[in-house]
């Protein structure tokens, strides 16, 4: 057909090609055209003018293609961007409050793990059993009135029967008490005050995990700020305080007994799984002493968590204080001995407060979280009495008998004592900071050189350093500063009876301790006994 279009036919077959190229083009539209020209115009225009328009169509329809391969790509490049940040937005904020959704969790299923599980009844029992218990629930607040009343500014002697008074009112005051139950009101408002972090304790037996706020250094502080400023504004309290301190002491045993009975009624109404591990026997003298629930709050009120540390320490630290100024307004003078007393104690509770708050900070969870008494034993009259009562009105016998009977020592031999309270000081914390590092991160590069026995749980017993000279190294600067205490009193005995009970506290929570520790850990802590076959002392015991 090509050649055909290639000659000159005459006119009626050109009209007849026309037409048949028309009738074509029809059908074939712009390539007839191209089809129907001369020889001359398809060799030399239309290879040119396919040159010079097919490729700026062809380039625009690239461009185009481009175009919207490009919007086809960008616009879901920029929505996965939008996306992920969306995404990160909400990991950053689930990463914030991961740790409340957990908590959180936990508890929801513990309490429905509470529903749950069966009461598992304590079979072994500790202190001589109810018949034990009862003898020191009644023995206990005889103890404190002994000792206090057998040490007197006249004499001090453990070998004549102190004079009881006559009449047993005598012990009661109405002022007493006023100003027993202002120091606990005033101790609970600072505890609420939302100062320090809130942590979260060691698991219980349902999994639940309470939360504690840790300021007890911000009430210590806060405390000694207010005595300062009653002092300032002569407001009578030493005098009052001090005159009334065995009324005082009346309103502690008194309020320590009710509160006991409170709890181990309230303890009847919770669930199995929030009662103590060691109190709930079904006999009710005994969990009325051990403790029949293991950590009792009203709303998130911890009880336990606040009479471990507030009224009873600080309140120690408060009655040390008034003894020195009472000394400074009978003599015009700080007494040495009692000064230096005074200073020690001050020192271990002022220590005992802010590493609750500082183990925080470290997130070790350590201090008073995972002390025995918080993680295991219920809160009974044992804790509440010794607490409110036993502490602040026992452990201060020192300051009070140096109050009315100076021995007057020599500087060499206050500085000796001194030496030996800063030697127990410093065997104390250094004990206690190891064993906080090594619960953090047994592997931290400081503990690099310190021995370790793997256990089964998962956890090291830690067998270098200070833990490798005995089990307890703790214990050993406790006792040491508690004879440090006792040692400016003289030769008389009756202060010496801090060190002599703290000594015997001392080896019934090691024992204590280590038997727990014998059935959680088996066969190793048989070698960590092997390894390190001292208690406490040392090459003695």
């Amino acid at each position: 057909m090509a050649t055909g279009m290639v000659k000159s036919p005459p006119s009626k077959s050109r009209n007849k090609s026309r037409s048949r190229s028309r009738s074509r083009g029809r059908s074939t539209g712009k390539s007839s055209r191209s089809a129907s020209k001369s020889p001359a115009r398809t060799k030399s225009k239309s290879p040119s003018r396919t040159q010079s328009k097919s490729p700026s169509r062809s380039s625009r329809t690239r461009e185009r293609t481009t175009v919207v391969k490009k919007e086809i790509v960008v616009t879901p490049t920029r929505q996965s961007t939008r996306i992920a940040d969306l995404v990160d937005n909400e990991k950053k904020v689930s990463t914030r409050s991961s740790e409340l959704l957990k908590s959180e969790v936990r508890n929801n299923m513990a309490d429905k793990k509470d529903k749950a599980k069966p009461a598992a009844k304590t079979r072994a029992t500790e202190f001589g059993g109810p018949v034990g218990a009862l003898f020191i629930t009644l023995s206990l607040p005889l103890v404190m009135y002994y000792i206090n009343l057998a040490c007197t500014k006249t004499k001090c002697t453990i070998l004549e029967l102190p004079k009881f008074p006559k009449n047993i009112w005598l012990l009661f005051d109405m002022e007493a008490t006023l100003l027993f139950f202002g120091w606990l009101a005033f101790q609970a408002v600072l505890a609420m005050i939302p100062v320090g972090r809130v942590v979260e304790g060691l698991p219980l037996p349902s999994g639940k995990r309470l939360k504690y706020r840790c300021n007890g250094f911000f009430a210590f502080v806060a405390s000694l700020i207010a005595f300062g400023i009653c002092v300032y504004f002569n407001v009578p309290l030493v005098k009052m305080v001090h005159a009334k301190f065995f009324r005082i002491m009346t309103s502690a045993i008194l309020f320590s007994a009710i509160l006991s009975i409170f709890l181990y009624i309230k303890a009847r109404a919770v669930p199995v799984t929030q009662l103590a591990p060691g109190g709930n026997t079904g006999n009710a003298l005994y969990d009325f002493f051990i403790g029949h629930e293991l950590n009792p709050r009203i709303g998130s009120f911890d009880l336990k968590f606040f009479c471990e540390l507030r009224p009873g320490l600080i309140g120690w630290v408060i009655l040390n204080f008034i003894f020195v100024l009472k000394a400074y307004q009978d003599t015009q003078a700080f007494p040495p001995a009692l000064t230096l007393v005074v200073a020690f104690q001050t020192l271990y509770v002022a220590d005992a407060l802010w590493f609750e708050q500082w183990s925080v900070v470290l997130a070790i969870q350590d201090a008073i979280l995972t002390t025995m008494d918080i993680i295991h034993d219920g809160f009974g009259f044992m804790l509440v009495f010794g607490d409110l009562a036993w502490v602040p009105f026992l452990y201060c016998l020192q300051p009070r008998f140096l109050l009315d009977n100076d021995p007057k020592l020599a500087w060499y031999s206050l500085a000796g004592i001194a030496l030996l309270n800063v030697f127990g000081y410093m065997t104390f914390r250094r004990a206690n900071s190891q064993k906080n590092e090594f619960r953090k991160n047994p592997f931290h590069p400081s503990l690099a050189d310190l021995e370790s026995i793997p256990t089964s749980s998962g956890k090291r017993l830690l067998v270098g350093g200070l833990w490798g000279m005995c089990r307890k190294p703790n214990y050993l600067g406790d006792l040491m500063m508690a004879l440090a205490w006792s040692l400016p009193c003289g030769m008389s005995l009756i202060p010496y009876f801090y060190p002599v009970y703290f000594a015997i506290l001392l080896v019934h929570r090691e024992r204590r301790d280590g038997a727990q520790c014998q059935k959680k850990y088996g066969s190793s802590w048989n070698r960590y006994c092997e390894r390190v076959p001292y208690r406490i002392i040392p090459y003695v015991y």
